[in-house]
C-alpha cells in the first residue's frame, strides 16, 4: 500500500528520520519545512497523506490543517507536536486531523498510523475529485476552477466528471460518446465535439485555455490543470 507522504516540519534532523524510516517502510516521501511551502505542495502535488508539524514558520500548522480541510477534505493529515495536553489533541482533532502522536514519538507506530489512515482512505467512497486547480464534488454536483464556481448542465457535469477520471488518457469520441450518452457508435453525430466546446468556453480562466487537448483523428485529453 504505498503512498506519498508529505512531511511539514521545520526541524531538519527530524525531517531526515521521517524521510529515512517512512522511505525504509515503502512510502515515498517528499517534504516541507515551512508552513507556506507545506500548504503549496500538500495543494499542488498528489499527495496521499501529511505528517504535520503544528509548531510552523510562516504559517502555522493549526493555519495548513485548516487551508487543508478546506481544500482538501479527503486529504488524511496525522499532527506531531510536543503539546500533550488533552485540549491540545482535542483542538487538533476537531480542526481536522485524522491522528495525534506527541513528540517524541516511536516511527513504528507512525508507520502503523499512516498504514491506517491510507487503508481507511482507499475503502472510504470518492466524493470528490480534483485534478490541478479543478475540483468537482460529487454529492452536491459543485464545479471550482482556480476557486471560482463554473455552473454546468447535467450532460456538461457527466463529461467533465468522465475526462476528469480518466486525466491523461487519450478517449475517443465513440468512448466518450458511449460512457457520457449510452451511445454506441453513431459516424453521424457531432455531439460530443459540441459539448467538449462548451466545457472549453466555460473552464476558460482568464488567458488560459481550458486543459482539453485535441488528439487529431482519435479523440481528446484532459491534461492536469493549473
Amino acid at each position: 500500500m504505498p503512498g506519498l507522504i508529505l512531511v511539514i516540519e521545520d526541524e531538519p534532523g527530524i525531517v531526515d528520520f521521517l524521510e529515512r524510516g517512512l522511505r525504509a517502510e515503502g512510502f515515498e516521501v517528499i517534504s516541507a519545512l515551512d508552513g507556506i511551502t507545506g500548504t503549496d505542495r500538500a495543494l499542488g502535488e498528489d499527495v496521499d497523506l501529511v505528517v504535520l508539524d503544528l509548531m510552523l514558520p510562516g504559517r502555522s500548522g493549526s493555519e495548513v490543517l485548516a487551508a487543508l480541510s478546506a481544500a482538501r477534505p479527503g486529504l488524511p493529515v496525522i499532527v506531531l507536536t510536543a503539546r500533550g495536553g488533552i485540549d491540545e489533541r482535542i483542538a487538533g482533532l476537531d480542526s481536522g486531523a485524522v491522528d495525534y502522536l506527541v513528540k517524541p514519538f516511536s516511527l513504528g507506530e507512525l508507520a502503523a498510523r499512516v498504514r491506517a489512515q491510507l487503508r481507511a482512505a482507499m475503502l472510504a467512497p470518492a466524493t470528490a475529485v480534483r485534478v490541478g486547480d479543478i475540483e468537482v464534488d460529487l454529492l452536491t454536483r459543485e464545479v471550482l476552477h482556480a476557486g471560482e464556481p463554473v455552473r454546468l448542465s447535467s450532460t456538461e457535469f457527466e463529461l467533465l466528471v468522465y475526462l476528469l477520471n480518466n486525466r491523461g488518457r487519450v478517449l475517443s469520441r465513440e468512448q466518450i460518446l458511449h460512457a457520457v450518452w449510452g451511445y454506441e457508435h453513431d459516424p453521424g453525430t457531432n455531439v460530443v465535439d459540441v459539448y467538449i466546446g462548451y466545457l472549453r468556453r466555460k473552464l476558460r480562466h482568464g488567458d488560459r485555455d481550458a486543459p482539453i487537448a485535441t488528439v487529431r483523428s482519435v479523440g481528446y485529453r484532459l491534461d492536469d490543470a493549473g
